[in-house]
């Protein structure tokens, strides 16, 4: 079957109650284990249905946002979905009082009893209203943004289509550009900050509501975040100010000079290269024949992945109007399948976001036989798979640049080592916001531009005057509508480094051991997953400065000036 012949039916919520009811009242009972345990599969096989319908609903409305029928879908699922955790909860609190727990955790392993646990903490039915309010509040914020309508150079463009511009190698254009961009979030400021400011508010009072001091550990627990905490976050961004950020500051001052500005301003950093940063050479369909082929030839298992999201249309990748913005994968457990959305524009982000999506595919489609609590790891280990593939892709990097290929790996490993500092000042921010959350929008503006002054000096926003009263954080949708989430990308960032310095030795064994952390999906905890992987630790004192190490030897023997 083809993803457009993939049926959609809204749910039946009232079947779907009375049949989860029933088989609630198994759980917990005094009942054979072999008999809880098939009530335990059969809810499992309800839930994938009913998510199946609201993956389907979703990335139909990602597609096209202004189709009335899919985003009256979206917001049945949105309203809903707090009430279909209920049952989450109850199944939760009933699995916790099984008599039969030593033979399920030898069934199911002990991990599903651990967020069994987390879930009765972050859930309440009090909380409900608050929690759809929470996610209209989200839809809200991504509609705005898929609604940009930006006029430039005699044409409308959305955010996406903005992005070459903002790398032209003409410095008015990427200036332009920019006041453009801006000119969008400040025509919707006021409405930006009522929107953060009630998330704010629900967000702070669902935490209250369900016993927690403010938002953070409740966002920790949300996220099932098990061995560590917002103590040993402290420490890993502590580690990445101490060794990092001199490290980028030092390339920034590189691209300066490579690209002949003296004091480059905000819309010079986008450039790496005075000839144009690297383009793939192809359009869409180009660029995924040539990512065919890669996965092809990569593995037998990558092959089979590949072959199966082509084969079955799992893939939408051109930017078009109405589209949301962005990318992601997700999976649809009724048909197997995952799914990639991205929103190509000509630049290498495209072959960074296919190879990255493909990342996150590729690990749900090789854990797709285990039960669904551990199909998908966390999301700071879900992000090792998609950034590591970034990566493990680079032999056929020539494929997708030809002439620019060193010109590619140079301005990732570049770009990924630069975006450490900024991943964690999205992490900062969100600490003290939610922390101290009587801030008014301007005393949150402020914050901002101070942390972002602390992890990111080199920032002279010029004369936008907008970016540089502490704005820039409007554009990053996971502050909006998944709080905490964007450490997980700097954390899977320095263990995607171990393996690329394992692929640049090795890269069939680098491969190898990538393959099983995929298969493993979500079966264990972050760090154990990192052990699994034969991994460093990314909170311990030391980490970082030895994984930066290599990465800044290999930078610095490459003589970028001539690129």
């Amino acid at each position: 079957m083809k993803f457009e012949d993939y049926e959609y039916k809204r749910p039946d919520l009232e079947a779907f109650q009375e049949k989860i009811s029933r088989l609630l009242e198994k759980i917990g009972s005094d009942i054979p284990a072999e008999e809880e345990s098939s009530a335990i599969n059969r809810i499992f096989a309800l839930n994938d249905e009913i998510s199946s319908m609201g993956t389907l609903a979703s990335i139909r409305n990602s597609l096209d946002t202004k189709d009335d029928f899919y985003q009256d879908e979206k917001d049945f699922f949105d309203e809903n979905g707090p009430k279909l955790q209920a049952y989450e909860n109850l199944f939760s609190k009933r699995l916790l009082t099984s008599k039969n727990r030593e033979a399920l955790e030898d069934e199911f392993g002990s991990l599903l009893f651990e967020q069994a646990e987390l879930k009765q903490k972050t859930f309440s039915e009090e909380a409900i209203p608050d929690m759809q309010k929470e996610n209209r509040l989200a839809t809200r914020y991504s509609k705005l943004l898929a609604g940009a309508e930006i006029e430039f150079e005699g044409k409308t463009r959305n955010l996406s289509q903005m992005g070459p511009f903002l790398q032209s190698p003409d410095r008015d254009t990427r200036h332009k550009a920019q006041l453009a961009v801006s000119s969008f979030f400040s025509d919707h400021e006021e409405e930006l900050d009522e929107i953060y400011g009630e998330m704010v508010k629900v967000r702070t009072r669902i935490a209250e509501t369900l016993g927690y001091g403010n938002f953070v550990q409740l966002a920790y627990d949300r996220m099932r975040r098990l061995g560590y905490d917002a103590d040993d976050v402290k420490t890993y961004r502590d580690q990445i100010y101490e060794h990092v950020v001199p490290v980028v500051d030092k390339l920034v001052k590189r691209k300066a000079r490579r690209i002949g500005i003296d004091n480059p301003k905000s819309y010079d950093l986008a450039l790496s290269f005075k000839t144009g940063n690297p383009t793939p050479k192809g359009d869409v369909d180009w660029q995924l024949n040539h990512a065919k082929t890669m996965y092809g030839e990569m593995s037998h298992e990558t092959k089979a992945f590949f072959d199966f999201m082509v084969e079955r249309n799992l893939l939408d990748l051109e930017s078009k109007p109405g589209k949301r913005g962005g990318g992601y994968t997700t999976f649809i457990p009724k048909y197997d399948s995952p799914f990639i959305f991205a929103n190509f524009n000509g630049t290498s982000h495209d072959v960074k976001v296919l190879t990255h999506e493909a990342g996150h595919a590729f690990q749900i489609f090789s854990a797709r036989d285990n039960i669904p609590a551990y199909r998908l790891p966390t999301m700071e280990a879900a992000e090792i798979h998609s950034m590591s593939m970034e990566f493990l892709a680079w032999p056929w990097m020539d494929k997708f640049f030809e002439e620019d290929t060193e010109k590619y790996r140079f301005y990732h490993l570049d770009s990924s080592l630069s975006f450490l500092p900024y991943g964690v000042a999205v992490d900062e921010f969100q600490h003290e916001v939610y922390e101290k959350p009587g801030m008014t929008p301007d005393e949150r503006k402020q914050t901002w531009r101070r942390i972002e002054q602390k992890y990111m000096p080199y920032k002279d926003y010029g004369d936008d005057s907008f970016l540089d009263k502490g704005t820039f954080w409007y554009r990053q949708g996971h502050i909006f509508s998944a709080p905490f989430y964007y450490i997980d990308y700097t954390l899977a960032q320095v263990l995607a480094f171990q393996f690329f310095v394992a692929g640049q030795d090795d890269h069939a064994a680098a491969l190898k051991r990538y393959i099983k952390l995929c298969r493993l999906g979500g079966s264990k905890p972050f760090l154990d997953l990192v052990r699994s992987a034969d991994l460093d630790n990314p909170f311990k004192k030391g980490t970082i400065k030895a994984v930066i190490n290599p990465i800044q030897t290999f930078l610095d023997g490459i003589d970028d000036q001539s690129l």
